[in-house]
């Protein structure tokens, strides 16, 4: 009896590793990682950035400027060492200590040319944010509003700016927030609503900058492909449509 249960154990066994590659192979990925924004080229970008602070925030800020420069560790990645490369500065002062905060909001010219904000949509599913942010040393954190493909606004942390000059900071998506929708007729992905500078309470506010370069996402881009599929998002009320009146 015990020699027949082995037997039966062993056959359980290989026929589970067996089918765990199988199963592991049902869900594709294509993973890849692209820059939401260089802050290279201003003039021609879909989107360019506004800088608005809390209560506290000191008249005439934030400033919000672009730069010539870029870090060294990716400068030396770099085809062209003689190309027109950017950065992203902001400085701002505060009239008093506390939970103070200013955000860095992309905006894009609505209708009357004006600037308005404007949420950039993400790619695919993603797993990662990282960019690069030159640091003073101020205890001040970090963080990404992003919106959900239901319109909730999530808050992620890229950590605290308590260091000095250029560090590659980056920040986990929870797989908890909900970036893509099982219903067809919602094809709404995650949206960057804005960065956010939050300062510790108890840390000096009387002047802080800082700069950011090479923002990017790891995203998986995978489409499914199905007899159909290009039927997903179609407009009801196209003027074009045929059919029944």
């Amino acid at each position: 009896m015990k020699q027949g249960g082995l037997i039966i154990a062993g056959l359980v066994l290989m026929f589970s590793l067996t089918l765990a590659p199988v199963a592991a192979q049902n869900k594709s990925v294509n993973f890849e990682t692209y820059i939401l924004d260089d802050f290279d080229n201003r003039e021609s970008a879909e989107w360019t950035w506004t800088a608005v602070g809390s209560k506290f925030i000191t008249d005439g800020y934030p400033v919000l400027k672009y730069f010539d420069g870029m870090p060294n560790a990716i400068r030396v990645m770099q085809n062209q060492s003689d190309g027109e490369y950017k950065i992203l500065g902001v400085q701002f002062k505060f009239n008093r200590k506390g939970d103070n905060w200013v955000d860095i909001i992309p905006v894009k010219a609505n209708d009357d040319g004006e600037d308005a904000p404007y949420e950039i949509p993400f790619k695919g599913v993603v797993s990662r944010l990282d960019m690069w942010v030159w640091g003073a040393g101020y205890n001040y954190e970090l963080q990404a509003l992003v919106r959900d493909c239901f319109g909730r606004v999530h808050t992620l942390s890229f950590g605290w700016l308590n260091h000095e000059g250029w560090k590659n900071m980056s920040v986990n998506v929870p797989t908890s927030l909900a970036q893509k929708s099982r219903y067809f007729s919602d094809t709404q992905n995650m949206t960057l609503v804005a960065l956010r500078i939050r300062t510790k309470p108890t840390e000096r506010v009387d002047d802080f900058y800082i700069f950011f370069d090479q923002f990017k996402a790891l995203t998986d881009t995978f489409m499914p492909s199905y007899d159909g599929f290009e039927l997903v998002g179609t407009d009801f009320n196209d003027s074009n449509e045929q059919g029944a009146q």
